[in-house]
């Protein structure tokens, strides 16, 4: 069993976002996440499911280059979905 808040693995993360490989649903669930917020409980939930059940509290380090850490996992998703790089880790 993975700790609660850890990042999923590379296979954990193609389950995923097998659902959301097509832009279109990746792109939806960022406009929930535009729309209402990191509060809202649809997003929550997928926060929680892309970290073992437990949404990680700041400071968040990604694998992006030149975006190397973020305030919270919050801000991390929104900078994804900003930049339409819906599949980078932290």
């Amino acid at each position: 069993a993975e700790a609660l808040g850890m990042p999923l693995s590379d296979e954990e993360y193609r389950v995923f976002f097998r659902s959301l490989r097509v832009a279109r649903r990746a792109s939806s669930a960022c406009l929930l996440r535009e729309l209402y917020g990191c509060q809202d409980p649809l997003v929550q939930r997928l926060d929680e499911y892309e970290n073992h059940g437990a949404i990680p509290e700041g400071p968040i380090c990604s694998e992006e280059p030149g975006a190397p850490s973020f305030p919270d996992f919050c801000t991390f998703s929104f900078y994804r979905c900003s930049r339409r790089k819906y599949f980078i880790k932290v």
